[in-house]
């Protein structure tokens, strides 16, 4: 059985899929980076949407991507785990 990193790597080989894969590549890195957060302050979403004052039924749909959240949406969420919101724009790999 392969894993789900080799499939990965298999399908990364295919030019559309790997295309797609990276057009889509900062909105799965919101994601992981708010969720990462919130589990890094060892808070369920219940306990963030208090802190936050923003649904938790919208956190959920943050962090499985059916919602894109506004910037002063994420620096509400950074504020309610005690951080700040840090966004960078770095070069593009040679490559690409």
């Amino acid at each position: 059985m392969k894993t789900l990193d080799q499939y990965l790597n298999e399908q990364l080989q295919n030019e559309s899929f790997k295309e797609e894969w990276e057009a889509n590549q900062p909105e799965m890195d919101v994601i992981r980076a708010i969720v990462d957060a919130r589990i890094s302050q060892n808070l369920t979403q219940k306990e963030l949407a208090e802190r936050t004052g923003i649904n938790q039924a919208d956190i959920s749909k943050l962090e499985n991507g059916t919602r894109n959240p506004s910037l002063k949406l994420l620096k509400r969420l950074a504020e309610g785990m005690g951080m700040t919101l840090k966004l960078e724009f770095v070069p593009k790999s040679a490559g690409k």
